[in-house]
């Protein structure tokens, strides 16, 4: 005679998994939009609402990433990807993936500004000057990742501005 099997108790989680959402979208001005839109739907989700000061710094960034992953670094036939993580310690880092790893962009802090008379070369300006941090890695098996994380305080960003202006500092 078998003893019957005595139910397990699911184990408790001690550390809480980051929030993750990613998406592949189509290496077109139409995927790029429609990343843009995700981000912002993905984010109120989360409780950062569209207008919000973290909402709509991300949703630029998005914007500038999904643009030259579908300018620059489309390859015929292959998607980019849109990661958001909203990591522990206050983070919300974006990734844009796309599958052309010969072209890589200027290292943070080297960008040079276009003409005058230049209708493109600003979006990583305007990346680098609204993250606080951003960054080019090489992807496996093909092309790179560029990668930007915005500091948040209670779901805000953090304005260095204000931290610069406080009494104390």
């Amino acid at each position: 005679m078998t003893s019957p099997a005595s139910p397990v108790a699911p184990r408790a989680r001690t550390t809480r998994e980051p929030d993750s959402f990613t998406q592949r979208l189509s290496s077109t001005p139409r995927g790029a939009r429609l990343a843009r839109r995700l981000a912002v739907l993905q984010l109120d989700r989360w409780g950062m609402p569209p207008g919000s000061g973290v909402s709509d710094r991300a949703a630029l960034v998005v914007a500038e990433l999904a643009a030259n992953a579908v300018t620059h670094g489309r390859v015929p036939g292959r998607d980019f990807e849109l990661t958001l993580t909203r990591l522990h310690g206050g983070v919300l880092r974006i990734e844009v993936s796309d599958t052309r790893g010969e072209r890589w962009p200027p290292a943070p802090g080297r960008l040079g500004g276009p003409g005058p008379d230049e209708e493109g070369g600003r979006g990583l300006l305007l990346v680098e000057a609204v993250a606080d941090r951003w960054s080019v890695r090489e992807r496996l098996p093909v092309g790179k990742t560029v990668r930007a994380e915005l500091d948040l305080r209670g779901g805000e960003p953090v304005d260095r501005r204000e931290l610069r202006d406080r009494p104390g500092r």
